[in-house]
């Protein structure tokens, strides 16, 4: 990539620099992307009339468009069987051979991510806003709206603006019982809720290099919270072993120059950090776990799942506090794997069977309780422990309702405990 304006380029910018077919690119420049990825789901429905109304009569390309059900699954109301049926019957119409329809079903971002569909150096957008997480392969992964992506599903491009990047440098080493959800956590501490609105969020250093594929998802998955247009690692052995066998389609992996321009620089040293707890209502009003243990905090509800935290890695880090131990009377504890595969893994290593002798219930794969409009909601005077992504008002259902952000396994401390709960004070 040329130099000329005298510093080099962040991850973002050579990406979308790629895509447009152009040498460099600036922030705050317009360009016409061409895009490698399109999903969506429920929320796609509202795509098809758009789609049709400019007059659009075939999807530029059905190989590169994936569609899955994951919000209401199955159809809990009659609204969502409509929403599904509008899908099925678009994916019939344009000849759609990628459809994760009930049964073979997931949350959209973990089915994107465990069957290869975006790769080092993709311009992937989605109907969700959490399409954020998919930056983890060193791509750019962004939720856009119904409108704009029938114009991506007509045209298979689409016009961006391109965002200055908030770099993150971690150094350290995660403690015990201290996780990439603390990590994740811990910047939003820093960057808050609108610091990276319309930015992305790039996240290097040592310590970012050492962390796994499942890790770097969450990190990447709640910059959502931040406002940031996209977060992302950039590609490594790691994530080329994790795409070895999956990879639909040829990658174009990009490196961040050394030299490059950023906007802010964040520096986090995991040393001696300990569990973080984002407390109601915002995601980044964060405290160490530790302090807010001693408030002795009941709980009502625990929930393991969402596509932040409900991959087979955080349901064995819940599941492995839960041996030996039962369920707090008074606590419901709701465990929701974010595939279908991630949901036979955990039955053939008998996590079903542990987590529901415990006292749990462990549902099919979806948003679940996340999004406040499915299985989980909670009363308005009621205390839900969760490993999701948002505890703004109203995420649960009632706006009265009190989430708190935290890892799996703090999610199953406080299960255990029947309060808010350090997992390091259950596994001693």
């Amino acid at each position: 990539m040329s130099t000329q304006r005298g510093h080099g380029a962040t991850l973002a910018e050579k990406i979308l620099a790629r895509s447009s077919g152009l040498d460099e690119v600036e922030p705050g420049q317009i360009i016409e992307g061409k895009v490698d990825l399109a999903m969506m789901h429920e929320q796609g429905a509202q795509t098809v009339g758009p789609f049709h109304e400019m007059g659009a009569t075939e999807v530029w390309d059905p190989e590169r468009v994936v569609i899955a059900i994951d919000h209401w699954v199955p159809a809990s109301t009659e609204g969502a069987a409509v929403l599904h049926r509008i899908l099925r019957k678009f994916a019939a119409e344009q000849n759609l051979p990628h459809f994760y329809d009930v049964g073979n079903h997931g949350i959209c971002h973990q089915i994107l991510a465990e069957n290869g569909w975006v790769v080092p150096g993709d311009l992937a957008v989605g109907t969700d806003s959490h399409t954020n997480m998919l930056g983890a392969m060193g791509a750019v992964a962004a939720g856009i709206g119904p409108t704009e992506m029938a114009a991506v599903l007509a045209l298979g491009r689409l016009w961006l603006k391109v965002p200055p990047t908030i770099r993150i440098n971690v150094k350290g080493t995660l403690g015990p019982g201290v996780v990439a959800k603390d990590l994740v956590l811990r910047v939003l501490g820093e960057v808050k809720t609108t610091g990276a609105t319309y930015k992305s969020v790039e996240y290097g250093g040592p310590a970012v290099a050492g962390l796994s594929m499942p890790e770097r998802f969450t990190i990447c998955n709640m910059t959502t919270e931040m406002g940031a247009k996209c977060g992302m690692v950039a590609p490594d052995q790691t994530t080329y072993e994790y795409l070895a066998k999956i990879a639909k389609h040829p990658m174009h992996p990009l490196q961040p120059d050394g030299d490059a321009a950023y906007e802010r620089t964040v520096d986090i040293d995991l040393t001696d950090m300990e569990p973080m707890v984002a407390c109601p209502y915002s995601p980044d009003n964060v405290r160490p776990l530790p302090d807010v243990v001693r408030e002795h905090i009941k709980v009502d509800q625990a929930f393991l799942g969402s596509c932040t935290n409900a991959r087979i890695e955080d349901l064995r880090e819940g599941a492995a506090l839960m041996r030996g131990h039962k369920v707090h009377a008074g606590v419901r504890f709701i465990v929701s794997p974010a595939s279908t595969a991630i949901y036979q893994q955990a039955l053939q290593e008998g996590l079903l069977e542990l987590f529901t002798d415990a006292g749990a219930v462990f549902t099919n794969s979806s948003c679940s309780a996340c999004f406040g409009g499915n299985m989980g909601i909670i009363a308005p005077d009621e205390v839900c422990a969760s490993s999701s992504n948002r505890n703004f008002p109203g995420r649960m259902g009632p706006k009265e309702g009190r989430i708190y952000l935290m890892s799996p396994a703090a999610v199953a401390a406080s299960a255990i405990k029947g309060e808010i709960a350090d997992p390091r004070e259950v596994a001693a």
